[in-house]
C-alpha cells in the first residue's frame, strides 16, 4: 500500500500513563499518550498537523461548537492479532463517509489519504496501547468541531480535526446474548432532507430521551421508525438493522435519513458473496409483525462497529412483544460474527481487501 507523506509535527509525551487491564476495560472511559491534530482557517486550508500529548483542549467560549454543534465524527477500531500484526477494517470508508457528513453541516473537507496517513502514525506511536486479550481493540474516534468564536448562525471560518484513541474491552464479555429493543413510537430521530445520513452530534443527542424511556422498561435499543409515516423501520439507535424472513434476509434502504454504515455495507457484500437473498427496501412494522405471527420471522440483528453484530431477542412494539429464535443467536448472525471478526483480527481469510495491515514496510513509507 502506498501512502502519501503527511508533513507532521511529533511532541511524544514526557509522562507515559499507565495501562488498563484488559479485562476490566469499559468502552470510552481510558484514552492513549497521544492525539492527532489538524486546524483548519478559512483562506489557508488545514495546517498545522501534529501528534501531541492527549491533555484538554482551550476553546473560546463563544466558539461556534457550542452553541449550534457543527461537528461530525466517526469510529473504527484497531486490533493486534495473534500474528503481531495490527489491523484496521476499511478505514477509508471512514474517512470518506466523514467528508460527506462535512458536507451536509457545511464544513470544509479532509484530505482523506493524508487523513489516513496522520491516523497510522498516530497508531504507530501509541501501538503498545492496543489490548491482546480476546475480543478487546482500540477504538478510535477522529472528529471535527467549528472553533470561531461567533455567536452569529453561519458556518464556522476555523476548524479542528482531531483523533483520539481508547483501548475498550470486549463487547460481549460472556459470549454473544441477544439483546431486547423498544420500537419508538412517540420520537422522532430523523427524516429525509434532515441530518441523519451525517454521523453529527445533535442526531445522537436527540436519541437521548428515548432511549431513556428504554432503558427504565429493561430494553437494550431504540428501534427508530420513519418520521413522517410512522410505521417504516430505520434504524437502531447505534446500529442498521437486519430482518431474515422466510429465507430472505431484508434491511431498510438507505433514504436520506439512515446513516450508511460501514458494517452495513459490508454484511451486504458479504451476503451477496455468500449467494444468500438480501434486499435493500422499505419494511414496515406491520410485515415485521404479520411475519411474526406466521412463524416466518427468523433472526433480527444489529449491525455497527461497536459489536459488529448484535442479535435481537425481542421486539416490542406498542406493548407486542416478539419474541425471536426463543432469545438465541440464529446461525446466519452467528456466521456473520465469526466470520466478519476473522477478517478484522486476521483469524479468516480477506477475499475483499478490507483489511489495512500496520506493519514495518507500511510504516517506513509514512
Amino acid at each position: 500500500m502506498t501512502m502519501t507523506t503527511l508533513p507532521i509535527q511529533v511532541q511524544l509525551t514526557e509522562t507515559k500513563k499507565p495501562k488498563p487491564d484488559s479485562e476490566t476495560l469499559e468502552f470510552g472511559r481510558v484514552f492513549t499518550d497521544h492525539m492527532f491534530i489538524a486546524d483548519y482557517t478559512e483562506g489557508q486550508g488545514w495546517h498545522d498537523h501534529r501528534i501531541v500529548p492527549y491533555a484538554p483542549l482551550s476553546l473560546d467560549p463563544a466558539s461556534i461548537i457550542f452553541h449550534y454543534g457543527q461537528t461530525v465524527f466517526e469510529g473504527l477500531k484497531a486490533y493486534s492479532s495473534e500474528d503481531g500484526v495490527i489491523r484496521l477494517f476499511r478505514p477509508e470508508e471512514n474517512m470518506k463517509r466523514m467528508n460527506l457528513s462535512s458536507d451536509r453541516l457545511c464544513m470544509p473537507q479532509i484530505d482523506e489519504e493524508l487523513a489516513l496517513s496522520g491516523l497510522l502514525q498516530l497508531i504507530e506511536i501509541d501501538k503498545d496501547w492496543i489490548p491482546n486479550a480476546e475480543g478487546t481493540s482500540l477504538y478510535i474516534r477522529p472528529f471535527i468541531i467549528s472553533t470561531e468564536k461567533f455567536l452569529g448562525v453561519a458556518p464556522s471560518r476555523s476548524y479542528r480535526f482531531m483523533i483520539i484513541l481508547s483501548p475498550v474491552g470486549s463487547y460481549y464479555k460472556e459470549g454473544i446474548h441477544p439483546i431486547k429493543i423498544k420500537v419508538e413510537s412517540d420520537y422522532v430521530r430523523a427524516v429525509s432532507g434532515g441530518t441523519g445520513t451525517a454521523k453529527t452530534a445533535g442526531n445522537y443527542a436527540s436519541a437521548l430521551k428515548a432511549q431513556q424511556v428504554a432503558d427504565a422498561q429493561g430494553y437494550s435499543q431504540v428501534l427508530w421508525l420513519d418520521g413522517v409515516e410512522r410505521k417504516y423501520v430505520e434504524e437502531v439507535g447505534s446500529m442498521n438493522i437486519f430482518f431474515k424472513i422466510n429465507g430472505e434476509i431484508i434491511t431498510p434502504a438507505v433514504n436520506g435519513s439512515i446513516l450508511e454504515g460501514i458494517t452495513r455495507k459490508s454484511i451486504l457484500e458479504l451476503l451477496r458473496h455468500w449467494e444468500f437473498p438480501v434486499t435493500e427496501r422499505k419494511v414496515s412494522m406491520d410485515e415485521i409483525s404479520s411475519a411474526y405471527e406466521n412463524g416466518q420471522l427468523e433472526e433480527i440483528f444489529g449491525t455497527g462497529t461497536a459489536a459488529v453484530i448484535s442479535p435481537v431477542g425481542e421486539l416490542n412494539w406498542k406493548g407486542e412483544k416478539m419474541v425471536v429464535n426463543n432469545m438465541e443467536i440464529g446461525a446466519l448472525s452467528k456466521k456473520i460474527y465469526d466470520t466478519l471478526t476473522g477478517i478484522q483480527t486476521g483469524k479468516v481469510k480477506d477475499p475483499f481487501d478490507w483489511v489495512i495491515e500496520l506493519n514495518q514496510n507500511l510504516v517506513k513509507q509514512l
